[in-house]
């Protein structure tokens, strides 16, 4: 059975958040080029070794920061754009907190030390959490509507 869909006029601040983690994602991919170029680690080597290069954890912790974040970006992007077919607004500020939260999560490893990406970029995973609600929500209203469609 054919579903179709009206897209809220809301549904365009879901586009923007999404938008805006994009920006974030190139900033990020700048900052691993620059720490490439300042660490001497070149391509294609994807992350130094200790033993050859004294700033091996330095650079790691750059690249590891914006890797995690391309580790999670497909979850965040279909989240966002599936939660937010139904909840525009929530999902909408849940993907800018998201955003904001994973550059402080990139800015924390940056320093070289690890556990500082957790201060307050370690609220990216609630963000996330609630954009998996407002995705489930979606599909089981799908599911529901589904069946009492059949019913009637």
């Amino acid at each position: 059975m054919a579903v179709s869909i009206e897209l809220p006029k809301e549904y365009g601040y879901v586009v923007l958040a999404l938008v805006a983690y994009a920006f974030l994602n190139f900033w990020m991919s700048l900052q691993v080029g620059k720490a490439r170029r300042k660490y001497k680690v070149f391509y294609p080597t994807m992350y130094a070794i200790e033993s050859e290069n004294k700033d091996a954890k330095l650079f790691n912790c750059v690249q590891r920061g914006h890797q995690n974040s391309l580790e999670m970006m497909p979850l965040f992007f279909v989240t966002l754009l599936v939660g937010g077919l139904q909840h525009p607004v929530i999902a909408a500020l849940l993907g800018v907190g998201y955003t904001v939260a994973r550059f402080f999560y990139f800015r924390g490893y940056a320093t070289g030390i690890p556990v500082n990406r957790l201060k307050i970029g370690g609220l990216n995973f609630l963000a996330i959490v609630g954009l998996i609600i407002c995705t489930a929500s979606f599909g089981i209203n799908l599911v529901l509507r589904e069946s009492s469609e059949l019913l009637s």
